[in-house]
């Protein structure tokens, strides 16, 4: 046998050496107006038989596995027993595995306390990648993300509680330019009080979908912010941003500008480079947009 993806098949970008499961397929909410990514899918758990198989395959094929990511877009939605019985699998089949890690939703964390969720970790799932997306609940609300920003605070606050470390995804140009400095204020007060290990700046891109993302806005004056503008939403997001100790990227293929830095220490150098580009708007620091991609 070998692996067979149902396809799309998304992980983030730390996770491209990593051996990809998908425990689910599709994601529980599915409704987000900027995502294209299982559009194409429904929601279901795959049968353990299934993936226990998958893991024993790779076992034999790939028996120096450090790290597995377990997809698709809402791995974590699965029961903490049924998650325990995948980690208790894929740790006794890899010797040397090091990390598992999931997408986690706010949803997950709606009916589950930290004793729920804690023997997930103590089992091995170390690293939940969780999108907040935006700290401004008007924006949560316009791009029909189901939730708000508190709520999603007090979920990253379970996670923590729980033993997890998070890296939490951020996504410039959600409120056009009308609303571009309010949602990078709110996002950099959103992310200083949840202290994620790591934060991860992506860029709107609009890819075909429906409903298109400018309809489920609704806002008549939304459009996309060009290079310069999102240069300038993500130094207003750096500038209010005052918790240490966090790592910052906006390497993502759909970013303008990669950056990566320590916060706060790596600050003030991070302003600088996105200030050179700003400076220069033919910087060779600029990705051209024909290489910018989801």
């Amino acid at each position: 046998m070998t692996i067979e993806y149902e396809m799309p098949l998304y992980r983030p970008p730390s996770e491209a050496h990593s051996l990809i499961l998908q425990a689910t397929i599709g994601c529980t909410h599915n409704r987000c107006a900027f995502c294209v990514a299982y559009q194409s899918k429904q929601f279901r758990v795959r049968p353990e038989k299934e993936i226990f198989a998958e893991i024993d395959w790779a076992a034999e094929e790939m028996p120096d596995t450090r790290r597995v990511f377990l997809a698709d877009g809402d791995a974590f939605a699965l029961s903490p027993q049924k998650m325990v019985n995948i980690l208790d699998h894929l740790y006794r089949r890899f010797p040397d595995l090091e990390r598992v890690t999931a997408y986690a939703s706010p949803h997950n964390f709606k009916s589950r306390s930290v004793d729920d969720i804690r023997p997930v970790r103590q089992a091995g799932l170390t690293m939940l990648y969780f999108g907040l997306e935006s700290g401004d609940d008007e924006i949560l609300k316009r791009i029909d993300k189901n939730t708000t920003c508190e709520k999603m605070i007090a979920s990253c606050q379970k996670a923590h509680d729980a033993g997890f470390d998070l890296s939490v995804t951020v996504i410039l140009g959600l409120a056009g330019p009308q609303g571009s400095k309010r949602h990078a204020e709110a996002t950099a007060k959103a992310l200083d009080r949840i202290r994620p290990k790591y934060i991860a700046a992506l860029t709107l891109m609009l890819a075909p979908r429906s409903p298109a993302y400018p309809e489920v806005y609704g806002d008549p004056d939304w459009r996309v912010l060009d290079p310069v503008e999102t240069l300038r939403e993500i130094r207003v997001l750096l500038c209010n941003m005052h918790a240490d100790g966090i790592t910052f990227r906006s390497n993502h293929a759909s970013n303008y500008l990669a950056l990566k830095g320590n916060l706060q220490k790596d600050k003030q150098k991070l302003i600088e480079i996105i200030d050179t580009a700003l400076n220069d708007p033919n910087s060779p620091l600029l990705k051209p947009e024909c290489l910018r991609a989801l």
